[in-house]
C-alpha cells in the first residue's frame, strides 16, 4: 500500500506528556505551552483531563486550563474523561470534544481504572449516550495493544474486537496505543492487519511509546498500513502513571521531520514546533528527548 499523501498530527504533551510530572506545572505556563502548540499549526491539541485530582494532581487545574486557552479556529482542543463526573465537569466548561479509554487487558483495566474490561465498557456506553445527547464528539484510546506491564503479550484478535466495539458504541476514531513500548515492526503490522479485517484504516491512529526505541519505526508500519492519524508529545514528555517502566511518547519533533521527508503533508511548522518543544523541556529543567530538537542551535531560530 502506498504511503498516506496527509497525516495528522494529534499532540497529547499537555495531557498524556504532563500527566506524568511529579513537580506542578502553573496554569499559566501550561496555557502559554498549548498557545506555542497551536501557533505550529497543529489541528489537535489534547489539552488535559478531567479526572480527579486524587489521581493525577498535575491535572487538577483542568478547568482552569480549558478555560484559559486561546481556541484558534480549525483547531480541537479535546480532553479525556474517565468517567460520567468527568464528563459533566467537561461540558460545564463547554468542552466539544473528549477522549475516552479502555483496554484489552483485563489487569491493566484493573490498575488503570479499578475496573473490569466489561465494566469499563458499560462506563463508556453511559458516557457515549449523554455525549451524543450533547452532540460531543468522542474519540477511543485503547492501552496495550502490543503488550502490557502485568500480562505480557496482547493477541491482536482482542485488540481487534475491543476498537470494534469502540466504533459501535459511537467514537468516530480509535487510537491504538503501545503503552509500554516493547512493539516491535513485525507485531506492529501483524497487529494492525488483523484490526483492519474489522475496523477502517479511516478510523483509527496510532499511539507509541519509545521505551526500547521502535517508535519511529512503528509508525512507519503504521504508514505502510496505511493509517492517517499519529498521537505524539514534543521533547517526548510524558508516561503512563500505572505503566512501570514506560518512558515518553514518540516526540512530534521526531515524528514530523520524518513525515516530511517523505513528501508527506501535515500542514505543521517543524521551527514553531520546536520552540513549543524547547519551551517545556526548559521549565521542566531536563534535556529533550527529541533528536530532531537537540539537534537544532539557537541559530534555527534567529
Amino acid at each position: 500500500m502506498a504511503f498516506p499523501k496527509v497525516v495528522k498530527i494529534v499532540e497529547v504533551s499537555p495531557r498524556d506528556g504532563l500527566q506524568n510530572e511529579a513537580k506542578i506545572v502553573p496554569t499559566a505556563v501550561k496555557i502559554e505551552f498549548i498557545h506555542l502548540l497551536a501557533e505550529s499549526g497543529l489541528s489537535v491539541i489534547e489539552a488535559t483531563s478531567f479526572v480527579s485530582p486524587k489521581w493525577i494532581p498535575q491535572l487538577a487545574d483542568h478547568k482552569e486550563v480549558f478555560q484559559g486557552i486561546s481556541k484558534n479556529a480549525g483547531v480541537s482542543y479535546p480532553v479525556l474523561v474517565p468517567n460520567l463526573k468527568g464528563l459533566q465537569s467537561a461540558m460545564d466548561v463547554g468542552v466539544k470534544e473528549i477522549a475516552i479509554f479502555t483496554t484489552p487487558s483485563e489487569q491493566f483495566s484493573q490498575h488503570n481504572t479499578n475496573c473490569s474490561v466489561a465494566e469499563s465498557l458499560a462506563r463508556i456506553a453511559e458516557m457515549m449516550t449523554v455525549a451524543r445527547q450533547s452532540q460531543i464528539r468522542v474519540r477511543g484510546y485503547l492501552s496495550c495493544v502490543l503488550g502490557c506491564p502485568y500480562e505480557g503479550d496482547i493477541a491482536p484478535q482482542a485488540v481487534s474486537d475491543m476498537a470494534e466495539k469502540l466504533i459501535q458504541l459511537g467514537c468516530y476514531e480509535v487510537s491504538l496505543g503501545d503503552t509500554i513500548g516493547v512493539g516491535t515492526p513485525s507485531k506492529t503490522h501483524h497487529m494492525l492487519d488483523v484490526v483492519t479485517e474489522k475496523t477502517a484504516r479511516e478510523k483509527l491512529a496510532v499511539h507509541f511509546h519509545d521505551t526500547y526505541g521502535q517508535a519511529l519505526a512503528n509508525i512507519y508500519v503504521a504508514l505502510e498500513s496505511g493509517i492517517q492519524v499519529i498521537d505524539s508529545s514534543v521533547s517526548g514528555i510524558g508516561g503512563c502513571p500505572y505503566a512501570k517502566g514506560a518512558s515518553g511518547n514518540v516526540a512530534s519533533e521526531d515524528v514530523l521531520y520524518m513525515l516530511n521527508g517523505m513528501g508527506i503533508q501535515t500542514n505543521v511548522d517543524l521551527a514553531k514546533l520546536i520552540k513549543a518543544g524547547q519551551f517545556i523541556s526548559n521549565y521542566l529543567q531536563r534535556p529533550t528527548q527529541s533528536k530532531v530538537n537537540a539537534a537544532y542551535s539557537a541559530d534555527f531560530f534567529e
